[in-house]
């Protein structure tokens, strides 16, 4: 296959994995907790489905194509979406909690190739799933709000799969995945400024499996009620992993846009 070739497979496979509006790990951290002053004792739970809107750049290399660079805006992104989920929880009692956070998403695209000798067309198809999994303990806790330390492990796994339609290569499918795992620390907490209005944000970082990966987000929220809120902010993630030719060393930024349930 030419080089011409190669590139453009790869951009699209660069643009769909990274294209999961993979919109990650945010949000655990998205959940609204209740305020300490009117918690009652035991656990308490929330869930928080979330949307969010991220474009995304940096460089991709996978197939043991060349390494190239991918710059897509959300619309790029969301054109060639099939499904996505996305949705974070936690348990709080008192000054510890128990965030959780998953995102899967399911991307394809299809292409022609040039005269259509080596095949007619072709199909990508991406699958990622990221999920964190941590505890927490508020170090500053009080009635207008709380800043909690955090540790965790969160597990990334992709997998793209080529398929090859008519001509010489028509039938072949060929695919190339990565799963890992990285731990991570840092820092959420959420400032009530009336009893309706409060801001919430979050930083993590960590590695392992990653040489390094990171996740920040300033957010708004707004309680309508005792069990529902609404949150809108703005979140960054970026992950940089290599191994064995399969490359990953991006950033993806964007809205995010959430509902938080209290139960």
């Amino acid at each position: 296959m030419t080089t011409c070739i190669k590139l453009g497979l790869s951009v699209t496979v660069a643009a769909m994995i990274w294209g999961s509006a993979h919109a990650a790990d945010v949000s655990p951290l998205l959940t609204q907790e209740p305020q300490t002053a009117e918690a009652e004792p035991g656990w308490t739970f929330s869930v928080a489905p979330y949307f969010w809107m991220a474009g995304l750049s940096g460089d991709t290399s996978q197939f043991g194509l060349p390494t190239v660079h991918m710059d897509a805006n959300f619309g790029d992104i969301l054109g060639h979406l099939d499904f996505a989920f996305m949705a974070a929880g936690e348990a709080r009692n008192d000054r510890f909690s128990v965030v959780g956070d998953v995102i899967y998403t399911k991307l394809s695209a299809n292409g022609e190739t040039p005269f259509g000798v080596l095949a007619d067309d072709v199909d990508v198809t991406s699958e990622s799933f990221s999920g964190l999994l941590g505890a927490g303990y508020a170090v500053l806790d009080g009635p207008e709000g709380h800043l909690d330390v955090v540790g965790g492990v969160k597990l990334w796994s992709v997998d793209t799969t080529i398929s090859f339609n008519g001509g010489i290569l028509g039938g072949v499918e060929t695919s190339d995945s990565a799963t890992w795992v990285d731990g991570m620390v840092g820092l959420r907490g959420k400032y009530s400024f009336t009893p309706e209005i409060y801001l919430t944000g979050w930083g993590l970082v960590g590695g392992g499996g990653a040489d390094i990966d990171w996740d920040v987000a300033l957010g708004i929220g707004y309680e309508f009620n005792e069990r529902i809120s609404a949150i809108a902010g703005y979140r960054a993630l970026g992950v940089d992993y290599s191994d064995d030719g399969f490359l990953f060393d991006a950033v993806q930024q964007g809205p995010i846009l959430g509902l938080a349930i209290k139960f």
